[in-house]
């Protein structure tokens, strides 16, 4: 009787261990892990894909033409632990009849979690007041000391109402939001009328808005849509909250409309590029919270995703429906 011959897949990092199980148990897959938190090197990465039947890639590892002719005619599916796949070459990858799994659905709330805790952290100057409370600031009680801006009776303008801009505005509702506003490139009253919020263009939101919210997802018609011009239209008093890709927002408009006034703050877990560079203009401002892209991190839904990831890889393998397919 023949061997069977067994499906090739790289991973290519440190994956939660729930996951990682799923793999392990797939009798039919010989697996080959990137065993570390830090990025796999381009040469490990290369020799990991050639002939490979398999990719469990992280939403950092840049998958182009390069890397698919690498891996060659075996590649059957690719598998990526994030919701966002702009770091896949998908026309490229569609060309070659490549599936692509994802994990939507399963890190909402948790990001809707982590936006609505950034966007408190900012508008409430919690960074300053506990570096205050640490050199030896905190002197006395001061009327006009340390004072932020409130959620009650504010506008709230969300870019992109998909799953986690819903989340995130149901979260905000029960602190007293009186307006909910939302752009996006089609209205969705469906999806809206839970919050009666109103569709409006993204220069209206910026201009009516106490506080902005980006969470769409990232393409050519989102690429620095938050620039100089959408800066100058907020109000001085608004916050500005990103959680969705660094790349929506030019970040040296952002810093100038920051340093000048233009607008009273911002909170970002994600930035141009990963890690930001410690030198960054952005990270010498108090009024500029920066996180190191954290929104799906807690431990439940890290392994939920990898478990989904996983799944998504060896359906896509034995020809079977993925739990989540991206539709190409």
């Amino acid at each position: 009787m023949r061997p069977v011959r067994l499906m090739k897949v790289f991973v290519t990092r440190r994956i939660p261990p729930e996951g990682r199980a799923v793999l392990a148990r797939a009798a039919d897959c010989e697996v080959e892990h990137w065993d570390s938190d830090e990025p796999v090197p381009n040469k490990e990465l290369e020799r990991g894909m050639a002939g490979a039947h398999g990719l469990l890639c992280l939403l950092t590892d840049r998958v182009d033409k390069r890397l698919l002719d690498i891996a060659g005619a075996n590649l059957k599916v690719i598998s990526t632990l994030s919701v966002g796949v702009d770091h896949l070459a998908l026309d490229e990858i569609k060309k070659r009849g490549i599936r692509v799994g994802y994990t939507p659905d399963v890190l909402t709330d948790a990001t809707a979690e982590l936006a609505v805790s950034l966007l408190l952290t900012t508008c409430r100057r919690l960074p300053e007041a506990i570096e205050e409370v640490k050199n030896g600031g905190w002197t006395t009680w001061k009327p006009l000391w340390m004072c932020g801006y409130g959620l009650t009776a504010s506008t709230v303008g969300i870019i992109g109402l998909g799953r986690i801009g819903q989340a995130i505005a149901r979260r905000l509702k029960p602190f007293g939001v009186q307006r909910f506003l939302y752009t996006g490139r089609q209205p969705k009253p469906q999806e809206a009328a839970e919050f009666q919020a109103e569709f409006v263009s993204a220069p209206q939101l910026a201009a009516e808005s106490d506080f902005v919210v980006v969470t769409c997802s990232l393409t050519p018609a989102t690429k620095g849509l938050c620039n100089k011009d959408f800066f100058q239209r907020m109000k001085k008093t608004a916050v500005f909250v990103n959680i969705s890709r660094g790349d929506v927002v030019n970040q040296d408009d952002l810093y100038q409309a920051l340093a000048n006034g233009q607008i009273a703050a911002a909170g970002l877990d994600v930035t141009t590029p990963e890690p930001l560079p410690t030198n960054h203009p952005l990270l010498t401002l108090k009024n500029c919270v920066i996180l190191p892209h954290i929104g799906s991190a807690t431990h439940k839904t890290r392994n939920t995703m990898s478990v989904l990831a996983a799944n998504n890889l060896l359906a896509g393998l034995r020809g079977e429906p993925m739990p989540s397919e991206l539709t190409l």
